[in-house]
Formats: structure tokens, sequence, C-alpha cells
């Protein structure tokens, strides 16, 4: 059988014109929050705090870095820079640390000496038969 194999799986759906949804979104707010500056300050400050603003929103809206939209770049490199993924274990101790481990440590007891009594030929000559008729014989009945 022959299946349709999906492409494009990563270019996001075009809904007003050129715009995907998420840069639809994004351009929204920053209308909105245009909207606010405007109000609220003289038309000179409006333009001190607008154009910066203008910059850093079409900047999430429209730069793709590596593939993938500013917005995911900016959180993994807030991540990557809180937490490294590099960890790095010094296995070396220093002298100090050796001094006071052989210090700290007792000398380990002896070990017990285990002594098996030889087997007799007789033991012997048993153990060797059940080995070479593969447990058929069985000395003990």
């Amino acid at each position: 059988m022959k299946y349709a194999v999906p492409q494009f799986i990563d270019t996001e759906d075009k809904i007003l014109g050129p715009l995907t949804a998420r840069q639809f979104l994004i351009e929204l707010a920053m209308l909105g929050l245009e909207f606010a500056y405007y109000k609220m300050f003289d038309f000179a400050l409006f333009l001190l705090v607008g154009i910066p603003t203008f910059i850093l929103f079409s900047v999430f809206a429209f730069t793709r870095i590596n593939g993938q939209a500013f917005h995911y770049f900016v959180l993994n490199l807030i991540l990557t820079t809180r937490r490294p993924g590099l960890r790095v274990w010094n296995k070396e101790p220093t002298d100090a640390e050796v001094l006071a481990f052989v210090r700290e440590t007792p000398p380990p007891p002896p070990k017990p000496k285990i002594v098996k009594e030889a087997l007799a030929a007789s033991k012997l000559a048993e153990l060797s038969l059940v080995v070479n008729t593969g447990g058929v014989f069985n000395p003990e009945e």
C-alpha cells in the first residue's frame, strides 16, 4: 500500500494574509500596548517608548533562529544560562580529604581463613560418577 507522507509539518498555517495565528496575536498585543502608550504619554515620550516596543514585538513575531520561533530561542537561552547542561565531577580528592579519610577509617579486620577438609578418595569417586552420569546416579539412595 502507498500512503501519503505529510510534508511541511513545521510550517504554521496562515490565517490572515501572510500572518500566522501566533504572529497575529503578538502584533495585536503590540498594537494594544502602543495605543495605551499613545493615550498615556505625550508624543515625544510615545515615540521614545513606542519604537523600541514595536521593534521588540516585531522581532518576537517574525524572527526565526535555527528554524524555531524567536520566543522559543529566548526561553531556551534563559533555561540554559540558569541550568547548564554540562556538569563536571572532579573525582580527585585533595590531600586534606585523603588524610582525613585515612585517619577516620580503621583498618579492616583480618579475613578468617576457611579450611576445607580434603575429600576422601571414595567421596571423590562418587562425585565423579554423579557428574559423568548427569545426575542419574545418586549415592545417597
